[in-house]
């Protein structure tokens, strides 16, 4: 990613539109994913960048449409969706509008969540990973070889964790030996419980964005991250010494994101497919790669990136174990929700 989700976006995101545009298109989407030229075929077909309203968190989001929020489509990650579709606030894509919908490595499509006998609800766009970063100047290599770095007494109040429920828990299940939280079991998800609450008391701050993060080790406060690689990459940028490992013993993470239709949208139909259109054409890989730090989910257009540009943003593929955010049941996720919740209470 060499993503600037420029954060203060998550205390005004929920607010208002980060710019009005195009009026016949509302993207609710992450800050920073309105970047010029990401939709640049949108652009220039309608003459004007759609109109977009930015979130900092998944959660957050979903609160906000269902608290009666309007807009044409809205970027979530794959764990949402089920949460969108049972409430009924999204409708299924008409994939024959979509022609690079069939480009789509299957990885990402291949869920009854996403596609079903009643249509695909989900179109999923860019991915990336979950890691640790490090300061190299003043943490050895050798101390982030495992997870359990975040335990250690060495690093209390020079860590931070991120204010996300899926990012902290797939750092809690890998933590505990498990790599599929799909199909976790009660005792598996106290075992992680029981592993955040240990770790809590060495946690400076919860992380947010990554501008936030940015900042907390740019500054010293922090040393050690479990954390996005476009945070790094942005550090990286600016010269600050970060370092960043994605084989630690126990695994990484990996999420990808996307796009949803929502129901009963204020907005022109025909200028959603052009938005999701645009987005996948080849063309955008590149610029996401550059400006966001994240992978694309069609094959033609990551072909079109450099393998320099790849290993600089940390998207070139990962040896070792990988954690996958895909979807959950709700009631475990809400469940995970809580406990988070608790635990950063201090319960």
């Amino acid at each position: 990613m060499t993503k600037t989700l420029l954060g203060a976006a998550s205390a005004i995101a929920l607010a208002l539109p980060a710019f009005a545009a195009d009026p016949d298109l509302i993207v609710l989407d992450w800050a920073g994913f309105d970047v010029p030229g990401l939709v640049q075929g949108y652009a220039d077909k309608n003459g004007d960048a759609p109109t977009y309203s930015l979130f900092g968190d998944d959660d957050e989001a979903f609160q906000k449409v269902a608290s009666g929020f309007r807009a044409d489509v809205g970027h979530p990650c794959s764990q949402m969706v089920s949460k969108y579709r049972d409430a009924g606030l999204i409708e299924p894509w008409d994939v024959s509008r979509i022609p690079a919908y069939d480009k789509i490595d299957a990885r990402f499509t291949d869920s009854p969540i996403f596609k079903d006998d009643t249509g695909v609800w989900f179109i999923p766009t860019d991915y990336a990973y979950t890691a640790v970063a490090y300061n190299p100047d003043t943490v050895p290599e050798e101390d982030v070889q495992s997870l359990e770095v975040f335990k250690d007494p060495k690093y209390a109040g020079r860590i931070s964790l991120p204010d996300n429920t899926d990012d902290i828990w797939a750092l809690a299940y890998l933590a505990t030996g498990v790599t599929d939280w799909t199909n976790a079991t009660d005792e598996q998800f106290e075992a992680a419980a029981q592993w955040l609450r240990d770790v809590h008391p060495n946690v400076v701050a919860y992380w947010a964005d990554p501008a936030e993060l940015t900042q907390l080790m740019a500054g010293g406060q922090v040393q050690v991250a479990w954390s996005w690689n476009d945070g790094v990459a942005l550090m990286q940028e600016d010269n600050f010494p970060i370092a960043f490992n994605r084989q630690a013993k126990e695994g990484a993470s990996s999420f990808f994101c996307g796009y949803v239709n929502f129901k009963g949208a204020p907005g022109n139909e025909d200028k959603a497919y052009d938005f999701i259109n645009s987005w996948l054409a080849p063309e955008s890989a590149q610029v996401l790669v550059d400006n966001i730090g994240y992978a694309h989910t069609n094959p033609d257009g990551m072909a079109m990136v450099s393998e320099e540009d790849l290993k600089t943003a940390y998207l070139d593929p990962v040896e070792g174990t990988l954690l996958s955010q895909t979807p959950i049941d709700n009631q475990m996720r809400d469940r995970m929700v809580q406990t988070f919740e608790e635990i950063k209470a201090g319960f």
